[in-house]
């Protein structure tokens, strides 16, 4: 949690309880070919005639199911980076309430003027790092869809930051204040950059320390496929948004084929335009999702530089709209290591599976990463073997649990740090047959908490 008095945590969390459920609210923009000018229109029904640039609708339902829930589309008839940042800024339209909290909840007071020389040093990092991105932007986005992707993320949070201060509608920038809402894409990277860039305390974190658990678990005759992730973390993070995004973004700027992943679904937070857990469903047929494995050697942390990396939550989305198989994916996500924010990934082609048939290759890719370093394999036959793959915040590539410090850690502490004799290790390898159906698939999760 960031660092704040207690009072504002209580008041600000009062406030996210005692707010009344809320009915569909429903909003879209237009653009106005004679004025040259966007217009907003909340909870007002969609002319069929109106040349709508983006559309969505918001429910809060913390109260009853613990959610709210977002859908935000945009239409193909506009550039990729007007849909990008007209996206963003109907999402902060929508759920500026909600964002308003998550931000006193878990940045505000973190880094404040005059800064203390750690937060110098965040602020100077962040900014080297957007200026070469941009860098990276103005001389490939036009033609390498990667960049193109990075691009469309930062357009995004820019409409984020506009809409929220409900600002008239511009063209959005890709050059964005690295202590703005762009804090709320980059808590997982935080971490790492707070030892990186020496903080003094680091007791206090952006969101906290999160831990996660997933299963993929394979049912007896390939009958089904189930996905599943667990995320738990400090009660500032309660205020959660599931998402569905659709947007015709195109591969480049000059191209006309939409991107495989034109629309997704995944479990996310206020303000913030990727999943951060992680865990999303993809048009594409992929499923992605991640538990962090951290990094435990202060040798690596020398790969993490201002420069020549891009932040795991851009990296992430660039992958799941680019890639159609896993193997796609992992290549596309491990361009530009920032050492950041280092997870096994797991990667899930439902392209590979129908009931009944055994797997093809390809079903199961799980990538790992660490500072400096990045592996990726093929595990369906390991999957299918032992018809389930938990992951559970330890590495399982030999290569990666030795470079990240993982060995010293079991001389230290015990079995907590081995692979296979972890708690959770223990419990998935027990009672992953007691998977049947996702009724009991949701009982084994919530256990495993």
């Amino acid at each position: 949690m960031a660092k704040m008095s207690i009072p504002i945590f209580i008041l600000s969390t009062l406030i996210s309880v005692t707010l009344a459920s809320q009915k569909v609210t429903s909003a879209y923009l237009t653009y106005q070919e004679k004025t040259k000018t966007f217009e907003l229109h909340q909870n007002e029904e969609l002319l069929s005639s109106a040349p709508w640039v983006v559309k969505g609708s918001f429910s809060n339902q913390i109260n009853e199911t613990g959610w709210s829930y977002l859908t935000i589309s945009s239409s193909s008839d506009f550039p990729d980076n007007i849909q990008a940042y007209f996206a963003g800024y109907l999402e902060a339209s929508l759920t500026r309430e909600l964002i308003s909290q998550t931000w006193i909840n878990n940045v505000e007071g973190y880094c404040t003027e005059p800064y203390i020389p750690y937060c110098q040093r965040l602020y100077d990092f962040l900014q080297e790092n957007m200026d070469w991105m941009n860098e990276q932007i103005k001389a490939k986005a036009a033609t390498d869809p990667y960049w193109h992707m990075v691009e469309l993320f930062l357009y995004q949070v820019s409409g984020i930051t506009d809409g929220y201060f409900n600002v008239t509608p511009q063209a959005g920038s890709t050059n964005l204040d690295p202590f703005g809402f762009y804090m709320l894409q980059i808590s997982g990277d935080m971490e790492d950059l707070e030892s990186v860039l020496g903080k003094e305390d680091l007791k206090s974190h952006v969101f906290g320390s999160g831990s996660c658990s997933a299963l993929i678990k394979l049912l007896p005759g390939f009958k089904d496929l189930y996905v599943s992730h667990d995320t738990w973390s400090g009660f500032q993070t309660m205020l959660r948004v599931l998402k569905k995004y659709d947007f015709a973004f195109r591969s480049t700027s000059q191209t006309k084929d939409l991107v495989p992943g034109q629309t997704m679904t995944f479990s996310s937070y206020p303000g913030t335009i990727y999943s951060g857990d992680d865990y999303f469903l993809i048009s594409s047929g992929l499923a992605s999702l991640e538990t962090t494995i951290g990094n435990s050697n202060n040798d690596l942390w020398k790969y993490v530089k201002p420069t020549g990396g891009v932040l795991e939550g851009i990296r992430t989305m660039a992958a799941n709209r680019l890639a159609k198989t896993g193997d796609d994916w992992a290549k596309i996500f491990s361009q530009f290591n920032s050492g950041t924010y280092n997870n096994q990934w797991l990667i899930v082609d439902y392209n590979k599976f129908e009931p009944g048939v055994v797997p093809s290759k390809g079903l199961l890719t799980i990538l790992e990463q660490i500072p400096g370093f990045i592996m990726h394999m093929d595990i369906t036959e390991l999957l299918m073997n032992q018809t389930y793959w938990p992951s559970y915040n330890i590495p399982f590539c030999e290569k990666i649990f030795n470079m990240s410090g993982q060995q010293e850690n079991v001389a230290k502490y015990g079995d907590w740090f081995t692979y296979d004799k972890s708690p959770r290790a223990q419990i998935f390898r027990r009672d992953n047959v007691l998977v049947s159906d996702l009724e009991s698939m949701t009982r084994l999760m919530r256990q495993i908490q």
